[in-house]
């Protein structure tokens, strides 16, 4: 069943992002509506680890190698360290990484480590301590900064610094960002806002990606850097000298559908080929109701039928897609 996913507009799908809870300890302008409540999932509806197991496996007997633990917070969950010690006991996977927030970071740091995970994207929009609060809803700066710090030197490679530029918001430090990159060995990745659902967009903070260079070559003329094996879909650059790097992801001035190899499992067990689009095939109550591996095979090749040719942000005026990304996993 190795290399079957492969949808019809003949993209190989090898990269599964696993949203293990859709709980977080922070609540970000960019994920969480100030108005409204998004409802959380009751325990007993997210995916068990033995769950997520199973359709790992599956998934890598039909081609998977790449995985991605994301929440909400991944951290927030109880056990995530064993979690990952059972993912990395499954050999057919050649990449396990994580994504975090970094406020619990540092506390399990030695756990993820003895798991074997070597590469983290931690999100931190801003180096202000303020404005991190502003825009997280938590005085936690210092703490994820010391999180960053202990990752790096623990020997953690690549450290991936994922940075939402928004507009009258962080955009007056997107250079001082990318300044990090000069003395540290980090990976910055400025990302454009995505207008997700009607609840949590605000359509004023987006900040497009000509803006965002334009704002950063201030430095310095950014020089290309190419692609590697295990890159997603950011464009990357380095300054000359520079001991790290920086990247963009723009997903809406100039989206990377031709490319995108992802298929995304939600804490509440639903596959879905596309962040913004709701199709998505229900895995766990097949799993819930006895089906056996052949039957979640189909399951899965079915959705990656469903992937759609491209999104449709900036092409429908003022389209959201209809769900909240701290539910799909980011």
């Amino acid at each position: 069943m190795t290399g079957m996913l492969i949808d019809k507009y003949n993209r190989r799908l090898n990269y599964l992002r696993v949203s293990v809870t859709d709980r977080c300890n922070l609540s970000c302008v960019y994920c969480v509506s100030p108005i409204h409540a998004i409802k959380k999932l009751p325990p007993e509806e997210v995916l068990r680890y033995e769950e997520i197991l199973r359709i790992v496996r599956i998934g890598t007997s039909m081609g998977i190698n790449k995985i991605r633990v994301t929440g909400g917070e991944p951290l927030v969950r109880k056990g995530l360290p064993e979690f990952l010690n059972e993912l990395a006991g499954i050999k057919t996977l050649s990449d396990i990484s994580l994504t975090t927030n970094g406020i619990l970071l540092e506390r399990y740091l030695e756990d993820i480590l003895k798991a074997g995970v070597r590469r983290i994207n931690i999100s931190l929009d801003t180096l202000n301590r303020r404005k991190y609060e502003s825009i997280s809803g938590r005085d936690g700066f210092s703490r994820v900064w010391r999180a960053i710090e202990a990752a790096h030197e623990a020997g953690m490679n690549p450290i991936k610094l994922n940075v939402v530029a928004m507009k009258n918001i962080n955009d007056d430090e997107l250079a001082d960002i990318a300044a990090l990159s000069f003395k540290l060995p980090f990976h910055i990745r400025f990302i454009e806002y995505m207008p997700i659902s009607s609840h949590s967009s605000a359509p004023e903070l987006f900040l497009p990606y000509s803006e965002i260079m334009n704002r950063i070559k201030t430095l310095g003329e950014p020089v290309p850097v190419a692609a590697e094996i295990h890159d997603g879909p950011a464009v990357r650059y380095k300054f000359k000298g520079a001991a790290g790097e920086i990247g963009f992801i723009r997903p809406v001035s100039h989206h990377f559908c031709d490319r995108c190899n992802r298929l995304r499992l939600t804490a509440g067990g639903y596959l879905r080929s596309c962040l913004l689009s709701n199709d998505q095939i229900d895995l766990k109550t097949l799993i819930r109701n006895g089906e056996n591996d052949d039957k979640l095979k189909s399951a899965v090749l079915e959705s990656v039928q469903m992937k759609p040719h491209r999104h449709t942000l900036g092409v429908i005026p003022d389209y959201r897609a209809p769900a909240e990304m701290s539910c799909i996993g980011g």
